[in-house]
């Protein structure tokens, strides 16, 4: 897009490049559940994701097909589930529109924050690949490098090496992508997301099976209480020099010591 460009000795014309943001309307055996303000990109990942993520799938199995397509008002994703799911989206259908930010999209009460998720495991990192995953991290967003307007969610292997990047102009979406893009695979080392870890970003890590999660801002309570109830590795504030050890129940870095049992 035509842009100005405003320095402190004048103003001069320029060009700038956007990111895509567009309405995307979730389709689930034919009912509506939400609408997300999304990029459009990796569809097919995110819907898989975004099953997982809201309890209406167990598995990437319980996926049978994913249909996206773009019309003149934006994208629809319509998605099948196996028979055995199909009940979850009657009892929880609603229609819904989200910002960038949606987290809960299928809670209708309080009570259902309390949703079952599955036990971090022991995470198998050292430090050296946490400070290298940061040190490489930009070769991984190329839409952010053009726009400085997506998040970015990662997997990194144990030597800290970028093995997956999705991007989104939200950063629950960039994480339900790499949710999905993982299912069936799992996490062997962590997950690294370019955000604040909210507790809906750890809900997702721990769907995802992920034994670490580090973000590059901070964390909330929630995430941190939800984090420490299911044993999740906690990294925040992550920067090339240093890093906030929010939560560490397997003792991997505390004292400055690596390999506790």
């Amino acid at each position: 897009m035509p842009a100005s460009i405003m320095r402190p000795d004048g103003i001069t014309a320029g060009e700038r490049c956007v990111a895509v943001e567009a309405p995307v309307s979730i389709e689930v055996d034919g009912l509506g559940y939400a609408v997300m303000m999304m990029t459009p990109a990796d569809l097919e990942a995110f819907a898989i994701g975004f099953m997982l993520t809201e309890r209406l799938a167990d598995t990437v199995a319980d996926v049978v097909a994913v249909e996206p397509f773009e019309t003149e008002a934006g994208w629809i994703v319509r998605i099948a589930l196996a028979d055995r799911c199909r009940n979850r989206i009657h009892d929880r259908v609603r229609h819904r529109t989200s910002d960038t930010s949606c987290g809960l999209c299928g809670i209708a009460g309080l009570e259902q924050l309390h949703r079952p998720a599955p036990m971090a495991p022991r995470p198998d990192v050292t430090r050296e690949a946490l400070f290298a995953a940061l040190k490489n991290l930009r070769d991984h967003q190329p839409l952010n490098a053009a726009t400085g307007a997506v998040h970015a969610a990662t997997v990194c292997n144990r030597q800290g090496e970028v093995v997956a990047a999705y991007e989104d102009v939200g950063r629950h979406n960039a994480l339900d992508k790499l949710v999905g893009g993982l299912a069936g695979r799992g996490v062997d080392g962590f997950i690294l997301v370019t955000s604040r870890i909210s507790f809906e970003m750890v809900d997702k890590a721990l769907i995802a099976g992920a034994p670490l999660l580090v973000g590059v801002s901070a964390p909330t309570s929630m995430a941190i209480a939800h984090a420490a109830a299911h044993g999740l590795t906690l990294i925040a504030l992550a920067r090339r020099d240093a890093m906030l050890v929010v939560n560490d129940p397997w003792k991997r870095f505390a004292s400055g010591s690596e390999g506790g049992t």
